[in-house]
């Protein structure tokens, strides 16, 4: 037959040990730990018994550690201050005094509107330390659909069932060109149709953003004029300012480089579009992504 399994070691018996230990006094110690006297000597007596090692010397009344007795003390009171700093821990995680947070964004997001929320966050809950990776909205999905991220967060939609996407804010998207660019007072189907265009890659929300964007226009994809594909809202706008053709960007890339003159938007409305949050539909959702969720305005109760 297999031997019994021993019963683990518990905190209490820990408390118990340690206080009999300290006062060598079976009475003070029970009343200490709020035990009866009986109750503090059985689980003494039990603690020796199962682990087949003398604790204490009875000399009359009075009890004394043995040399095991004084080794195990060392070690009981480490275990038990362990103890109580990972209590502490639990503790400080539930108050969000401290943490962790994997982030992904999509470049417009990443780049321009997380950082003032991740500031605001970082000064209300200066103990959460906080990983961000930025890529287009595909490679952000790629990343929540792994679960190698908590929340994730992009601009463009996105098309996988494992995912639960929040609509946390939206965007406006501006036609923009360089100031030198002869521009007609109403650009039509034509005109846009032949102008040179500037596009971030495919796989971005930008570029989606983009495509929409020409056919709403009535812009035949087959027909547009693309003359650079650039992989970030940064070098877009820099070959716009260049000169080297018409771009579709978030106002949120484009508004300072508009205060100064360079470049210019077209006389054309674009339809707003929405930021979303997304995460692993089984993934826990820490309370410090919660926290951060509600910050950056979605209410992410179930």
């Amino acid at each position: 037959m297999r031997a019994a399994r021993k019963a683990e070691l518990t905190l209490d018996q820990l408390r118990i040990f340690i206080a009999v230990a300290e006062r060598q006094h079976i009475t003070q110690a029970a009343a200490i730990v709020n035990r009866t006297q009986s109750a503090v000597s059985a689980a003494i007596s039990s603690l020796e018994r199962r682990h087949g090692v003398r604790l204490f010397d009875r000399l009359g009344r009075r009890i004394a550690l043995t040399a095991a007795g004084r080794t195990f003390l060392e070690e009981a009171k480490e275990l038990l201050a362990r103890s109580r700093a990972t209590e502490q821990v639990l503790a400080d995680l539930a108050e969000l005094r401290i943490g962790s947070l994997s982030l992904a964004a999509s470049q417009t997001i990443g780049n321009y509107w997380l950082p003032p929320r991740l500031h605001r966050f970082a000064m209300s809950y200066p103990g959460i330390s906080i990983r961000l990776t930025i890529g287009n909205t595909q490679e952000v999905a790629a990343l929540a659909a792994t679960g190698d991220i908590d929340v994730g967060f992009v601009e463009g939609d996105v098309r996988d069932a494992n995912l639960a996407a929040r609509a946390v804010d939206e965007d406006q998207l501006v036609i923009v060109a360089a100031p030198n660019m002869k521009i007609p007072r109403k650009p039509d189907s034509g005109w846009l149709t032949a102008a040179p265009w500037v596009a971030r890659e495919t796989g971005s929300g930008t570029r989606e953003a983009f495509e929409t964007a020409l056919k709403k226009f009535g812009v035949r994809l087959v027909e547009r004029r693309i003359v650079l594909e650039l992989p970030s809202n940064e070098s877009v706008r820099a070959a716009v300012e260049s000169g080297a053709g018409l771009a579709v960007m978030s106002q949120l890339v484009a508004e300072s480089s508009i205060r100064s003159g360079a470049p210019v938007t077209l006389p054309l409305q674009l339809a707003r579009r929405r930021f979303y949050s997304i995460r692993h539909k089984q993934r826990y959702l820490s309370l410090a992504a919660r926290a951060l969720l509600k910050l950056s305005g979605e209410d992410s109760q179930p």
